[in-house]
């Protein structure tokens, strides 16, 4: 049996629970069993109506709540609300697409009464399923590739993994990567985040292994992601193998703490090449402090030199701090807790999205995340920061009260170029800044709208260099 779209470990199909092909979730139609774990089961479904205008083939993860003890239950819930948020706030060509999400109403099925689901974009298998039956050279670097730019686009926008294995790396018809199952997904407040004392031993760094568990959980950062890629390469060129010994995932968990207790050496298997034999080791060194320089988009810029590609961005590494600081719309208010959300003050009414239009001497607000476009100011989640300070970093302290959503047309007075670089959630980068106005009666009077925020490109005069709030 297979186990893409983050099922989790398979078990035995005999469950009374499993839907049969034909029956109605929502508004999709079950067509087949993709996979069941232990706390999910996912199917593949197309429309009830074929007409709807939606994906013609997806997959349905559902979650049943019936009869959990009240812990169980909060921690189902809990996983599925980071899939969503994620989904919502993160989405990449190469994160698994999340098209909706809803509670399953089955009263003639009280075992699914309930049940959370998620619609998800299909794929076609997972990397496990290929290593299992073999993974052609030729296509092995492009995978690792296709790993590393999830990876980068999933730590520049401020989030942790935390549960990267080839159970979780699924491959869309085209064989392209899709990164999926964000259950374990960390959000970060900084340099790290707290995720629940889960996860899958053969992935697990060693610090993971003795990390304290507090109120919020066990501390994750990005590097932890690195880790799990470091064990994914080498899986990938040794034919599934780990390069720590052991029959068993705890067996091969002691390895991995002698080794990052200096106990043990790295020990490789000979069939992987030296390059990635390199980048695999830098991966997995020993410790958090090791593994921090090696950022997925600097391991990405490695790989693309290495395989020629023209699209290779040789210093993407140092970008990485600053990029992050460039999700907007989500990642400070996660950042800031809920205050800075909850006391948001709207610059003022707004022209419906889909008919707002800047002219002379204004801009037009342009959130760069689809979800965020179609839900404009639905979802406080949605809204963008201003900056007092352009030329400082782009942090919570950094951002005024008043925030703003995408279509909201703003009055621009000058531009600054050379302020702090901000990529945004596509990737597109720039040092400009425009200047607009607040409402009145508001301090400061002014802030700062970076020009990624835009696509809106006035003629206005240079600002001089800023000072804070002006």
């Amino acid at each position: 049996m297979t186990r893409p779209h983050g099922s989790g470990d398979t078990t035995e199909c005999d469950r009374s629970d499993l839907l049969p092909p034909g029956f109605p979730v929502g508004d999709w139609v079950v067509t087949e069993l993709i996979g069941a774990g232990g706390w999910s089961t996912v199917y593949a479904a197309r429309p009830a109506d074929p007409s709807s205008g939606g994906p013609a083939d997806v997959a349905l993860k559902i979650m049943p709540t019936a009869g959990l003890a009240p812990l169980q239950t909060r921690r189902i819930v809990e996983s599925a609300r980071r899939e969503v948020d994620l989904g919502q706030r993160a989405g990449h060509p190469r994160l698994i697409g999340l098209v909706e999400s809803f509670v399953l109403a089955a009263p003639d099925r009280p075992s699914l009464e309930g049940a959370l689901v998620l619609v998800m974009e299909r794929a076609t298998g997972s990397l496990r399923e290929l290593l299992d039956a073999g993974v052609p050279e030729a296509d092995r670097g492009g995978l690792i590739a296709g790993i590393c730019e999830g990876l980068a686009h999933l730590h520049r926008s401020g989030w942790v993994h935390a549960d990267l294995k080839p159970e979780n790396v699924l491959l869309a018809g085209d064989g392209s990567v899709k990164l999926s199952d964000f259950g374990l997904a960390t959000e970060l407040t900084g340099t790290h985040g707290y995720a629940p004392p889960m996860g899958t031993l053969d992935y697990l760094p060693p610090e993971r292994w003795r990390a304290p568990l507090g109120e919020r959980g066990v501390r994750v950062r990005p590097t932890a992601d690195i880790w799990a890629l470091g064990i994914v390469v080498h899986e990938v060129f040794a034919s599934g193998g780990s390069p720590f010994p052991g029959a068993t995932p705890m067996a091969r968990g002691a390895s991995v703490q002698a080794y990052g207790q200096g106990r043990a050496p790295l020990r490789m298997a000979p069939e992987v090449p030296a390059f990635w034999r390199a980048l695999a080791a830098d991966c997995l060194a020993p410790n958090h402090e090791a593994r921090a320089p090696h950022t997925a988009e600097s391991l990405l810029a490695r790989i693309d030199a290495h395989r020629g590609r023209p699209g290779a961005r040789p210093g993407a590494g140092r970008l990485r701090h600053r990029a992050r600081a460039a999700v907007l719309a989500t990642t400070l208010c996660g950042i800031a807790g809920a205050t800075l959300c909850a006391d948001a003050v709207r610059v003022g009414p707004s022209t419906p999205p889909d008919r707002a239009a800047a002219t002379a001497g204004t801009v037009r607000v342009f959130n760069a995340e689809r979800g965020c476009r179609e839900r404009a100011d639905q979802d406080r989640r949605c809204s963008l920061g201003l900056a007092i300070d352009p030329a400082r970093p782009y942090t919570a302290d950094n951002v005024v009260r008043t925030r703003v959503w995408h279509g909201d047309v703003l009055v621009a007075d000058c531009r600054f170029t050379g302020g702090e670089p901000i990529i945004d959630e596509e990737d597109a980068r720039s040092t400009d800044w425009y200047r607009v106005r607040l409402p009145s009666g508001s301090l400061p009077p002014a802030a700062w709208l970076p020009a990624v925020r835009t696509r809106d490109r006035p003629s206005l005069p240079d600002c001089r260099r800023p000072a804070a709030g002006h």
